[in-house]
C-alpha cells in the first residue's frame, strides 16, 4: 500500500502562484472564527489561504483471504476508539520534552509526577474499559509514533522497576513491552496504523 502526505498550504499557495501569473490578484487579511487568514482577490473572487493540518491518502486495499479483512474491520472499529487517546498522549509526550529539556532530573521528576497525577485524574475511567485487542492498538499506535518500545519509553519516565513490572503484566495479555511495535508481525495491523495519523508538531 502506499502512503502519500500532501501539504494542504504547498498545494493551495501552487495555485496562488498559478494565479498570479495569469491574472491581477490582490490580497487582504480577514478574520475567521477568530483567525487572521489571507484572502486572495482575482478577477472578483475571493480564495482564503489556510494552514490545515496533513491528509493521508491510501490506495484500494486487497486483502488475501474474507478473514483478513473482517479481522481489519475489527481492529479500525477498535482503533477509532483509541485513537483520540494516541493523538492525546504523544501531544502530551513531546510538549513534555520540550517542556523539561532544560530540567535536571529532579525537577523533571518532579514534573513527571505532576503530569500523572493530571492524566491519571482525566483518563484513568476510560482507559480502564478498554478491550484488550483496543488496548494493544493504542499501544502500538504510540510505539509506532515515537519509534521505540514502550518498555524504554516507562523505563525513561518511571524507571527500570516500574518498565519490568508493567512488562510482565502485559506478557499476561499476550504482549511483550520489551519487543515494541515491528514491522511484519501483523500484516494486517501494519494497513491499520498506516491508516491512522497521530502525529503531533508544534505550530
Amino acid at each position: 500500500m502506499h502512503k502519500y502526505r500532501i501539504n494542504i498550504l504547498f498545494f493551495i499557495l501552487l495555485i496562488f502562484f498559478q494565479v498570479n501569473a495569469q491574472s491581477g490578484t490582490s490580497e487582504k487579511k480577514v478574520t475567521i472564527d477568530g483567525q487572521v487568514m489571507t484572502a486572495l482577490i482575482t478577477d472578483g473572487d475571493t480564495l482564503i489561504m489556510a494552514d490545515l493540518e496533513d491528509i493521508s491518502i491510501t490506495s484500494p486495499r486487497s486483502f488475501e483471504s474474507a478473514e483478513d479483512y473482517r479481522r481489519y474491520l475489527y481492529y479500525r472499529k477498535c482503533a477509532n476508539k483509541v485513537y483520540p487517546y494516541a493523538r492525546e498522549a504523544i501531544k502530551i509526550f513531546r510538549e513534555m520534552e520540550v517542556a523539561t529539556a532544560n530540567l535536571n532530573k529532579r525537577k523533571r521528576k518532579k514534573h513527571v509526577r505532576k503530569l500523572q497525577k493530571e492524566l491519571k485524574e482525566e483518563f484513568s475511567d476510560p482507559l480502564k474499559k478498554l478491550t484488550r485487542i483496543q488496548g494493544s492498538i493504542l499501544v502500538k499506535m504510540i510505539e509506532r509514533e515515537l519509534d521505540q518500545p514502550m518498555h524504554s519509553l516507562l523505563k525513561e519516565l518511571k524507571g527500570g522497576f516500574s518498565a519490568g513490572y508493567w512488562n510482565q503484566i502485559s506478557k499476561i495479555y499476550g504482549y511483550d513491552l520489551k519487543r515494541g511495535y515491528v514491522v511484519g508481525d501483523d500484516k494486517i495491523m501494519d494497513a491499520l496504523l498506516q491508516d491512522f495519523d497521530i502525529s503531533y508538531s508544534f505550530k
